[in-house]
């Protein structure tokens, strides 16, 4: 898929053909143009020409039953990136009864780079090497994919009404070492003539670069903030993630507030529960007194293996460290778990097709 030449091609076109094939593109969703039936032909077949909508990709549907599929999406250059679609659904309604659907969540995890540079000890991607930012268009490219997959799964399906809910940049790479071409993706998913996705749909989560928390204080889009957080000192972040050797805790609960302060938004803490790393009842006792803020909410994530070098903690350690920070007053969940069967789940993307 490529549309850098999209203006080129409708330069010297009708004013009316752009909305027209906003239609096609973002709303229809097609992915060759002769499916664009409105277009004179000679028109299509110059946009199939220059303007190519395929997107190459190889889909994994997961076989657990908690509807989570993950794509592998072959760039131009070769490079290859993951995406996934993770489906949480709803109660029933009686507008989707007659096709056995319910209504639920669609959330789609983007990529922002291919590979990663930050090499976390805990993260497939990152064990796997940087390779190289993505472009903007690469990155909406992503969601667009999963639009298509859902409008063709519906076709027939009437009373079924699949969409993208939200949009979550936790995908391979570290968003905010690719800063322009991440927040010009936010903005072009966010502009009501392409997929109009609202901005507080949408949220980042980054390992604590602060110059990228200080930019995003500073944008007029309200995108939700998460931190990679993963340990409650310095020390035993440096020993799984090294980008902790330039960023501290101290910089980056500094950039943070300054965030609260100008958003007024709540701030998500990521906390991966590893065992025997930083799961032990000091952690929890420590993580709770750096949930200083109101706005603060800790996530708590069950590990899922990457290469066996760590393992998850048990469900009873997860459930006894979240009642210490409920004891002392932090706002904390425990996340559910998608897609791991498909090497899907949080720090299995490595954006290969076999291990």
């Amino acid at each position: 898929m490529n549309l850098s030449n999209l203006s080129k091609v409708l330069a010297n076109e009708p004013k009316y053909r752009y909305a027209q094939v906003n239609k096609f593109l973002w709303q229809d969703y097609i992915s060759n143009w002769d499916e664009a039936s409105n277009l004179p032909k000679t028109l299509r077949d110059r946009l199939q020409e220059e303007c190519p909508l395929e997107i190459d990709a190889e889909i994994l549907q997961s076989s657990s039953g908690n509807s989570s599929d993950k794509a592998i999406i072959t760039l131009e250059d070769g490079q290859e990136i993951e995406t996934v679609l993770i489906r949480q659904k709803g109660k029933s309604s009686a507008s989707v009864r007659s096709t056995a659907e319910k209504i639920g969540r669609n959330t789609v995890c983007v990529s922002s780079q291919a590979g990663c540079p930050l090499r976390c000890s805990f993260c497939a991607t990152g064990q796997a090497g940087f390779r190289r930012n993505l472009k903007a268009e690469e990155i909406v490219m992503q969601v667009l994919f999963w639009a298509r997959y859902l409008k063709l799964e519906a076709k027939g399906l009437v009373d079924k009404t699949e969409k993208i809910d939200n949009i979550v940049f936790m995908g391979m790479g570290e968003p905010f070492l690719n800063y322009a071409e991440f927040i010009k993706a936010v903005k072009s998913l966010n502009n009501p003539e392409t997929l109009n996705i609202g901005a507080r749909r949408m949220s980042v989560s980054t390992a604590g670069i602060t110059e990228g928390i200080k930019r995003l204080a500073g944008e007029k889009i309200q995108i939700n903030l998460a931190i990679s957080l993963h340990a409650t000192t310095d020390d035993k972040r440096r020993q799984i993630m090294p980008v902790a050797n330039k960023y501290s805790l101290k910089d980056i609960f500094k950039a943070v507030d300054n965030y609260i302060t100008k958003t007024g938004r709540r701030v998500m803490f990521e906390y991966l529960m590893i065992k025997g790393v930083n799961d032990s009842e000091e952690d929890a006792y420590e993580l709770a007194n750096l949930m200083s803020q109101p706005l603060y909410l800790v996530n708590l994530i069950p590990y899922n293996e990457a290469g066996g070098k760590f393992q998850s903690s048990d469900r009873e350690r997860i459930d006894d460290f979240k009642q210490v920070l409920d004891d002392n007053g932090v706002a904390a969940t425990v996340r559910l778990s998608f897609g791991s069967d498909i090497d899907a789940a949080c720090g299995q993307l490595r954006g290969k097709r076999s291990k």
